[in-house]
């Protein structure tokens, strides 16, 4: 179904400048994703050309430069930085008499290996067959078969028209089966939002380290590498955020540039968990010299999937690489809209557990409340509502608390008990103003 290359393939890279698309550091990232696919770069053939040529995309003299290094490094493979069309692609593997790969098809084969799920596996597929669709006519003679037979009038239905049909009818049934996926992953976001329990998604450049900070606040066990794409399949756990209560983290596919519109197609249903959560945490590789690009390159496609509007918290992560200190950033209006901290060693964390209170909870409030020795009831709602940050019995059989809370949800919970309260800023100042008493 799907030409991929075998582990540890010898292959020649090509990457062409053109004017006003590349950048210096598209290069190292397109090494990167041929090693992750399990390719062994032997070489590299680098050009300029100002248009891609309409027969090999690199031109006739190039084409036949790259044809002799594939022969003199006795290389099996050929894998282009760029987006070939179907001709181009048969075109050139008849000139190298070798396999030809696109940067869509490399993008393809990683997925193909790291999706570990049936979801992610479908998703795969599907973006697999829309990518082979456009690229039956390859030359094969057994494609121009016609099948004919006693009965049938006409030359019958070619082989390719066969394999068309065909293609189309696995792509039916794996859209049904997503349908089904997808529908299910709406029902459990239905069931958060009756819990009223928030989503917050990570999503970033790939290999920005979202699944270690995934690990580290969830206490889970996601795959984490330094490799791109090291996650696929989506993620979600349950995090209990200090002073606030349970929040649903979901871990999503990390971006690159030029994603494959078929991968960003295949992946709706994934990414939805993207589309339909309360915050997007956008994770950036602090220690990226390039980190402004790539998050420019997220934010696009943010944009393609329909969740630009989503809010975004920036944390820019990997600050024991940068040697940066932990921190928070705020707007003119109070909000924190950054902060920096490292998955690795944890350092900062606090911050974004403080940021992330702070975002769901704007009426947070901190202090000491008393509460008189007949107030049990109300005492246990406040340590499940918010964050009991010192617990000291009185003489008189009641209790002092420090609490973290919001002061909304203080105040029903002092209405709904008949209470009033006084919420005091130390231990030391308290006194029986701030007891609670019958109003």
């Amino acid at each position: 179904m799907f030409e991929r290359p075998r582990s540890g393939e010898r292959a020649i890279l090509v990457h062409v400048d053109f004017p006003g698309e590349s950048e210096p550091e598209d290069l190292l990232e397109f090494t990167d994703l041929a090693r992750s696919a399990g390719a062994e770069p032997v070489a590299t053939v680098t050009a300029s050309r100002n248009a891609p040529d309409s027969k090999y995309f690199v031109g006739s003299g190039k084409a036949e430069t790259i044809r002799e290094l594939l022969l003199a490094e006795e290389a099996e493979l050929v894998i282009f930085n760029h987006e070939l069309s179907p001709s181009q692609e048969r075109n050139l593997e008849k000139l190298f008499s070798a396999r030809v790969l696109d940067r869509t098809g490399l993008i393809l084969d990683i997925f193909a290996q790291r999706a570990r799920s049936f979801e992610g596996k479908l998703q795969v597929e599907l973006a697999q067959l829309r990518h082979l669709s456009t690229r039956l006519i390859r030359g094969w003679t057994h494609l121009e078969r016609q099948k004919g037979g006693i009965g049938l009038r006409g030359p019958g239905e070619t082989q390719l028209e066969t394999d068309r049909r065909l293609l189309g009818n696995r792509i039916k049934q794996i859209h049904k089966r997503l349908e089904k996926v997808r529908s299910q992953r709406a029902q459990g976001r239905r069931a958060r939002n009756r819990a009223e329990v928030p989503t917050v998604s990570l999503v970033g450049y790939t290999n920005a380290g979202k699944s270690t900070l995934f690990n580290r606040l969830c206490a889970a066990d996601v795959y984490a590498a330094d490799q791109l794409f090291a996650t696929l399949d989506p993620t979600l756990r349950r995090f209990d955020l200090p002073g606030f209560g349970p929040v649903v983290l979901a871990d999503t596919v990390g971006f690159v540039r030029k994603l494959p519109h078929e991968l960003v197609a295949a992946f709706r249903s994934t990414l939805e968990e993207t589309l339909e959560a309360d915050l997007l945490l956008h994770v950036v590789d602090a220690h990226d010299p390039e980190r402004q690009t790539r998050i420019e390159q997220v934010n696009e496609v943010l944009a393609d999937i329909g969740a630009s509007a989503v809010p975004q918290l920036m944390v820019y992560n990997k600050i024991d690489l940068s040697g940066e200190p932990a921190r928070l950033l705020r707007d003119t209006e109070g909000k924190v809209t950054r902060v920096w901290c490292s998955a690795a060693s944890g350092e900062g964390l606090d911050l974004l557990e403080s940021a992330l209170c702070e975002y769901f909870m704007p009426d947070q409030v901190r202090g000491w409340l008393h509460l008189p020795p007949g107030a049990g009831r109300l005492r246990a709602m406040i340590f499940k509502t918010g964050e009991v940050l010192k617990d000291e019995p009185d003489p008189a059989g009641g209790w002092w608390l420090e609490v973290t809370i919001s002061g909304r949800e203080l105040d029903d919970l002092y209405r709904r008990e008949g209470l009033e309260y006084t919420l005091q800023p130390d231990r030391d100042s308290a006194d029986v103003a701030g007891a609670a008493q019958a109003p």
